[in-house]
Parts: structure tokens; C-alpha cells; sequence
């Protein structure tokens, strides 16, 4: 067991182990309306009234578009590595398909630039969530078209970004995109209880990034490096009772194994298939698509903030299965804090899915950080999650998966989707009225962690 050095800090991660942290575009951007940016289906849903907490949006929210050069000034002053961010795809490209708007690239390059001025690797994603409205009008995801289109933005950015850029992802959380948005109805699109089409969805998602790499490992950034970031809910059943047991096997189907198994297989895992023939998933499916979407990745982007407990529940949407937490503490999300889990299930994806590269590209919690007007946000619960998964993942490491590194959600306290503003992840408090980045403690654990580990100590 890795435990913490007499410092406090964890030992046990290679000198060239990259520390980094994560954002969106549509969570910390802002100017919605500038640079020629075209709509997303989040500016759309959340301006629905009864979609998001409070009515709130991210029209400004922190206001990344003009602050990107302080907030890259942040990262510096932590001594991050690794910086995993995300491309507005209606921001390069105003209707999801056609001319590149080339405000919105540049606006990419010179971040890109920023960061390698600062000894920053860029680690873009290319899609989280911020669908072009334009294309959600033909159909979005639902229509199998939307796939190609995304191919042909991810061979865009290749082309324009990838000689400063190494490190690729190409979706974020599809099971998100597909089950939060067309069965729970929580995420845009908001449509709910349509498992035929959170189904098609899910594979469109999967085709796309096949499409994607294909389009990488032709002329265009031959060394990059591209993989793709699930959310990965390592499952428990609530109870011994065989319901509960089947339940956590059919979830772990349902989340994990469904975009893994395609992805590092080839195929989908034959028990959820024939659970899902009833919905019409086959005629989804067309000859040579698992093919695309097996193409091989060089990393496993890994989504993870806590573990599964399942039950049944005939009265859910979720094909009689549900997500429950008792064990305190909680987190603001009312998520289990469970780093232990962080270790087995690194282990399992060794196990199941082969030596692939690993980095963690989101792990955080939110909690009710209360800024005094101090110049330092005391959050104890954050430092304590933050050191205990960095403890789970140093162990995982010593037991030899392939991790290369671990990126906090986030930088910065922000839009929460249609949770708005009460939930803060972010290692910077900030205040939005008047847009001003304060530290938090965990901030300062974090930066000096990372200067602990590349001392050797």
C-alpha cells in the first residue's frame, strides 16, 4: 500500500508522470454569442424554462474566453504537466459541418500555444456534450450522418492543431451523452425514456470515434496519440440478494462494458445485446461498423468520482436498476467517496482490456466552499479526496497498470450543466460577479504534491 510520506505528499510516481486538470468548453468559456460561434444544443436547452437549475446557463459562466491567459497562469503556478480541455465543435465549426470559422480555431491555437509556452500539454477532447444546434435539427445523434460530420471536424482539428498537438481524446462520457440525454432526460438533448434512440445514439457515438481515428492515422499528426474518456462506475451490488446481484452485472453491461467491449474488442457484450434486441439495437448496427470502431487507441481516457452501488428498482427508468449511496461521507453530487474503488477498477480494465496507456482524465468532487474574503479557501473534504484517490492511484501503479497520468476536476469552479452554479469542483473558487480565481486549499495541496513527486520524495 502506498501510503503518505512524512511530508504528507504521496510518494510513488515517475518523474515524467503527468499531473494535469480538466475543463469544458460550454462549462467555463462564456461569450456564446462572440467570435462567431455558432449555437449548441446546451445554449438551446438551457434557456428551456424548468431544464436547469435556477434558469441558470453558461453565457458567461467564468468567462475563459477573455481569462484564458490568467487561467493558464493558474496552471503554471501549480506546476501542471497536462491540461485536458475540450473544443466547442459549434465554435470551429458554426453548423457542425462546412467552413471552418476560423476565429473560433485561432482562439484554440493561441490557448494551445499559451499552454505550450508554459510547459503545458495540451490534451484536447473533441467532443463534450456541446453538440451544434444546426445538427441537432437534422437529427443530431439520432441521425447516423451526424457520425460522418463529426469525422470530418476531428480531421479539421488534426489538420490545424496537430503539429503542436499530441495527446487527442475524442469523446467525453458518451454513456452521458446517450443515456442521461434520451432516457433520464437530465443532459441536452432532454429527451426521456426513449431507449430505441439512447441506443442508436450510443452507437453513432462509438462509430464516430472509430471515424475519427481513421482520420488521425492517415497523413494527418502520424505520432499523436488518440483514445476516448467513458465515465467507468466500477459496480456492487446493494445486497446478497440474487436481484441486486444481477442488477450490478447488468449495469456494469450497461455502463461500462457496453463502450469498452466495442472499443478494446470489437463487439458488444453479447448478454446486454440480447437484452437490448427488444429496443431494435440491430438494425443500428450495419457491416463493417464494429471494424471503425475497434480501431485501435493509444490511451484509455478514465472518468471516475466514485463507485456504483446497484439495486433493483422496478419503478426506474434505467430498465429496473438504480444507483444508490449509504455509506457517508457524501459529496455535494451525493456521490460515496470511495478511492478504493479508483485502484480495483484500474486493475480491471489491465485485466479485461490490455496494457493500454491510462490517464485519469477527470476525478474531483464538489462541496459547499464558502469563501470569507480570505485569500485562501479553506476546503478540508477536497485535499482529503484529492490525496486519498492520488494514494488509491499510486497503488495502482506499484501493482503495474500502465497510468500515465491524473487530471483533478477542475481547475475552476463551474457550470454544473443543469445542476448551474451551486455545485463547485474546482480547485479555484470563483466569484462570479466579478470573475476573480481564489485558491483553495486543495489548490495548494495539489501544487505541492506535484513538487514532492518530482522531487523524488
Amino acid at each position: 500500500m502506498a501510503a503518505q510520506g512524512s511530508n504528507g505528499f504521496v510518494p510513488g510516481f515517475p518523474a515524467n508522470f503527468g499531473w494535469g486538470v480538466a475543463t469544458s468548453a460550454y462549462q467555463i468559456e462564456g461569450a456564446v454569442d462572440e467570435g462567431g460561434r455558432g449555437p449548441s444544443i446546451w445554449d438551446v436547452y438551457s434557456h428551456e424554462p424548468g431544464r436547469t437549475a435556477g434558469g441558470e446557463n453558461a453565457d458567461v459562466t467564468c468567462d475563459h474566453y477573455h481569462h484564458w491567459r490568467d487561467d493558464l497562469d493558474l496552471m503554471a503556478e501549480l506546476g501542471l504537466s497536462v491540461y485536458r480541455f475540450s473544443i466547442a465543435w459549434p465554435r470551429v465549426m458554426p453548423t457542425g459541418k462546412g467552413p471552418l470559422n476560423e476565429e473560433g480555431v485561432d482562439f484554440y491555437s493561441r490557448l494551445i500555444d499559451g499552454l505550450l509556452e508554459r510547459g503545458i500539454t495540451p490534451f484536447p477532447t473533441l467532443y463534450h456534450w456541446d453538440l451544434p444546434q444546426a445538427l441537432e435539427d437534422e437529427g443530431g445523434w439520432v441521425n447516423r450522418d451526424t457520425a460522418q460530420h463529426f469525422a470530418e471536424y476531428a480531421a479539421a482539428m488534426f489538420d490545424r492543431l496537430g503539429d503542436r498537438v499530441d495527446l487527442w481524446l475524442t469523446h467525453n462520457e458518451p454513456w452521458v451523452t446517450a443515456f442521461m440525454a434520451y432516457v433520464g432526460g437530465e443532459k441536452a438533448p432532454g429527451v426521456r425514456n426513449n431507449w430505441p434512440l439512447a441506443l442508436r445514439v450510443s452507437h453513432h457515438l462509438l462509430l464516430s470515434h472509430g471515424l475519427a481515428i481513421q482520420a488521425l492515422r492517415g497523413s494527418r499528426a502520424p505520432s499523436a496519440k488518440i483514445g476516448i474518456a467513458p465515465n467507468i462506475h466500477p459496480t456492487v451490488p446493494f445486497s446478497d440478494n440474487p436481484e441486486d446481484i444481477d442488477a450490478a452485472r447488468r449495469w456494469d453491461g450497461f455502463q461500462n462494458r457496453w463502450f469498452l467491449d466495442p472499443v478494446f474488442k470489437g463487439s458488444y457484450p453479447e448478454d446486454m445485446l440480447a437484452e437490448y434486441e427488444r429496443f431494435g439495437i440491430a438494425e443500428a448496427i450495419e457491416d463493417g461498423d464494429l471494424t471503425v470502431i475497434s480501431s485501435p487507441v493509444d490511451v484509455l481516457g478514465v472518468n471516475f468520482y466514485h463507485h456504483a452501488m446497484i439495486k433493483r428498482d422496478p419503478g426506474s427508468l434505467y430498465l429496473g436498476m438504480t444507483s444508490v449511496a449509504v455509506q457517508p461521507p457524501f459529496t455535494e453530487m451525493g456521490w460515496e467517496v470511495t478511492p478504493e474503488a479508483l485502484h480495483d477498477v484500474l486493475l480491471r480494465l489491465k485485466r479485461d482490456y490490455g496494457d493500454v496507456e491510462i490517464y485519469i482524465t477527470e476525478n474531483g468532487a464538489a462541496f459547499a466552499d464558502v469563501w470569507d474574503g480570505g485569500d485562501v479557501v479553506e476546503d478540508p473534504r477536497r485535499v482529503d479526496f484529492v490525496s486519498r484517490h492520488v494514494e488509491a492511484l499510486a497503488r495502482a501503479i506499484a501493482d503495474g497498470v500502465n497510468v500515465k497520468g491524473h487530471c483533478v476536476w477542475s481547475l475552476l469552479d463551474n457550470y454544473e450543466w443543469e445542476k448551474g452554479y451551486a455545485k463547485r469542483f474546482g480547485l479555484y473558487y470563483v466569484d462570479y460577479p466579478t470573475q476573480r480565481r481564489i485558491p483553495k486549499r486543495s489548490a495548494l495541496w495539489y501544487r505541492d504534491q506535484i513538487a514532492a513527486s518530482r522531487a523524488g520524495s
